[in-house]
């Protein structure tokens, strides 16, 4: 399962509703290669499912993420904090064995 926070949710809506996306449009969540830590995450607004997509509601959110990515994800939340020491969206990943500084990548 993938997490959406209160924060989060609040802030997606606002982007999809300044960019008039539509109601088909979900969050996808990837994982890739790079960063100082090792993996990266990569975060898109999309509205075309691909196969072996892993689909998650939270908090009136849907989160799509493709089956290897969903193994460095599973109870992941994503966040949003704001503010001048703010992050923007961040993802807290009980997996992560370590994260960098900045927040961008992580190992497992």
């Amino acid at each position: 399962m993938l997490f959406v926070s209160d924060t989060a949710k609040n802030k997606i809506a606002e982007i999809k509703g300044s960019e008039s996306l539509g109601e088909d449009y979900f969050v996808r969540v990837t994982v890739t290669s790079g960063g100082c830590s090792g993996l990266s995450y990569q975060m898109d607004f999309d509205n075309e499912s691909q196969p072996n997509d892993q689909v998650f509601e939270d908090n009136d959110v849907t989160v799509v993420t493709d089956l290897k990515s969903f193994l460095y994800l599973c109870n992941t939340t994503l966040e949003f904090s704001g503010g001048l020491n703010g992050k923007g969206f961040h993802f807290s990943n009980p997996n992560a064995t370590r994260t960098c500084g900045c927040g961008e990548s992580f190992a497992v």
